[in-house]
């Protein structure tokens, strides 16, 4: 179920987009300043925000700068093409302006999340309950964080995207060759190894399987 933020002071404007957004069945958070909105952001994982630009404490146009990979549908009565530029410049997705549709913004709210659901897709690889966040280069399994240097990522990010084929040491010292300098036969032993090992912090099962004499794959 995706998470909404409603950010906007005008509690008539609020309740009239949560009740529509809730017939629909979004889950919705709620602020009613723009210093609100930012705590909350601190704390929860947030789909998308639907944001009003004059809010008290930190304004419309802070948090559009502020906020980044989460996607911002802003609602203002400010109708100046100066105004919507500045703020979709400055990294809001779509602007729509009071009085508003409550179609339109039905629609304008399932396309942002479409593209971001699109997006995400480009940006994680997945293999089972494994997850490569290709942005951040982190790895999380079974949504808990693990860390890896600049060698690990490269090296499991060549395995999950050959599931399930072997791939010989060569041929993944050449994959991994853009990435990183600092890896050869020897060391990359030494790198499966350590990653092995930060893996089963977090859970008994195994990833990385061994093809004696020839490489590695991932464990299906």
């Amino acid at each position: 179920m995706k998470k909404i933020l409603i950010v906007e002071d005008n509690i008539d404007i609020h309740n009239l987009i949560k009740e529509n957004l809730e017939k629909e069945s979004y889950t919705i958070i709620d602020a009613y300043s723009g210093t609100e909105a930012m705590l909350i952001l601190e704390k929860e994982k947030i789909d998308l925000i639907l944001l009003d630009l004059m809010l008290p404490g930190i304004n419309g146009e802070e948090i559009v700068k502020k906020v980044k990979n989460i996607p911002i549908i802003v609602i203002s009565a400010k109708v100046s093409t100066e105004d919507k530029v500045n703020v979709l410049l400055n990294g809001a997705n779509d602007y729509i302006t009071k009085p508003f549709n409550k179609d339109e913004l039905l629609a304008r709210i399932k396309v942002q999340l479409r593209i971001n659901n699109n997006k995400k897709d480009e940006e994680e690889l997945r293999f089972k309950d494994m997850m490569l966040d290709q942005n951040n280069h982190k790895l999380y399994i079974k949504d808990k964080e693990i860390y890896l240097t600049k060698t690990e990522y490269a090296i499991l990010k060549q395995l999950i995207l050959n599931p399930k084929q072997v791939v010989t040491k060569t041929k993944l010292l050449e994959l991994i060759s853009e990435d990183t300098l600092d890896c050869d036969e020897n060391s990359l032993k030494v790198h499966i190894s350590n990653m092995r090992k930060k893996i089963r912090t977090v859970t008994k099962d195994e990833y990385i399987e061994s093809v004696w004499g020839i490489g590695f794959k991932i464990h299906e």
